[in-house]
């Protein structure tokens, strides 16, 4: 396995296999805060985890944020909802 610096250092880098790495090593840690920052970077595997996340806890205003950073994907599940 590969350890957060290394992953890091390889996402800093542009590696996106590295960045979604990043972001299945923070959920596996229910590392909330990693994956945000994850997400404000652009990673998507970050917005797939935290999207889960909101969903399973009914929070509304957490889907909107996350879509406004950027995963679309959040916005149409919160669309869904509020059907």
């Amino acid at each position: 396995m590969t350890d957060w610096e290394t992953l890091r250092a390889l996402a800093d880098e542009g590696n996106e296999k590295a960045l979604d790495r990043l972001a299945d090593l923070a959920d596996e840690r229910d590392d909330v805060e990693a994956l945000s920052g994850l997400l404000d970077e652009g990673c998507e595997r970050a917005g797939e985890h935290l999207t889960r996340r909101a969903v399973a806890a009914n929070d509304l205003l957490e889907l909107q944020r996350i879509r406004d950073a950027g995963y679309d994907e959040a916005g149409e599940v919160l669309d869904r909802l509020l059907d």
